[in-house]
């Protein structure tokens, strides 16, 4: 069974108030009852064993038995900022790219993006995405779910202050380091930032613009990826790279 995401105020030891956005799925449609044991994760670095010791259609309620605390962060955060994609490819880009662990996903709006927000549509649309991270989050057993970010252009992007983070633009068709070579920090208090673009590709403009602000360009060799794969695969072997993953 996953872990379950509930609000921190839900949690008053030693007990556990489900809140209604998960009573529905608990009880209806996973069908639990009392004694049963649940996962839950408080989405700040706690978890807890808990049994089910009340059931009604009002509510669950449970004891927590056991507490679990998130091991210090012993590596740099990831950070994705994906262009912008159509369909159906930005939902699957979010949902992978949670299971492999980042930190944020900032979604950016490139002039080569097909997609294009509607103001009126922003607040829906992030509220969409950030349920995906969080079914993800917990289905792979994360102890975070990512922040989904305020969608914004590259140029406002390049303005925000980097601090301690290493920002990275993958950029086909283009001289830079491979992905395997490129220096990364290694302090926990670091971030590294990977930049992915849109079906065609970041604009000259855009580029140098990100190279202005200190993004490094990389490639990951020859062959040209559609966005969706080249995003799972640079989060994958940046993952692996600071030991995160395999």
């Amino acid at each position: 069974m996953p872990i379950f995401f509930l609000p921190a105020h839900a949690v008053s030891p030693p007990s556990i108030a489900v809140p209604q956005e998960l009573l529905a799925h608990l009880r209806d449609s996973l069908r639990v009852e009392v004694g049963e044991e649940i996962i839950f994760a408080d989405g700040q670095g706690a978890r807890y064993r808990t049994e089910i010791t009340h059931s009604s259609k009002q509510g669950l309620t449970g004891r927590i038995l056991e507490t679990f605390h998130e091991p210090a962060k012993q590596a740099p955060s990831l950070v994705l900022g994906q262009a912008l994609l159509k369909g159906e490819k930005m939902d699957w880009v979010i949902q992978k790219a949670t299971e492999l662990g980042v930190s944020q996903i900032i979604p950016l709006q490139s002039r080569n993006t097909i997609v294009q927000l509607r103001p009126e549509r922003v607040e829906g649309q992030l509220a969409r995405w950030q349920r995906i991270a969080l079914e993800a989050a917990q289905q792979s057993e994360q102890w975070r779910v990512p922040t989904i970010a305020q969608p914004q252009s590259m140029r406002d992007f390049c303005t925000t202050p980097s601090g301690e983070s290493v920002r990275l633009l993958l950029a086909e068709r283009r001289e830079g380091q491979s992905l395997l070579a490129v220096l990364l920090p290694t302090a926990a208090t670091a971030a590294i930032v990977a930049l992915i673009g849109p079906e065609g590709g970041w604009t000259e403009e855009e580029m140098n613009q990100a190279e202005e602000a200190g993004c490094q360009p990389i490639t990951l060799g020859q062959r040209i990826l559609r966005a969706e794969t080249a995003a799972i695969v640079t989060v994958g072997i940046l993952q692996h790279r600071i030991g995160e993953l395999g």
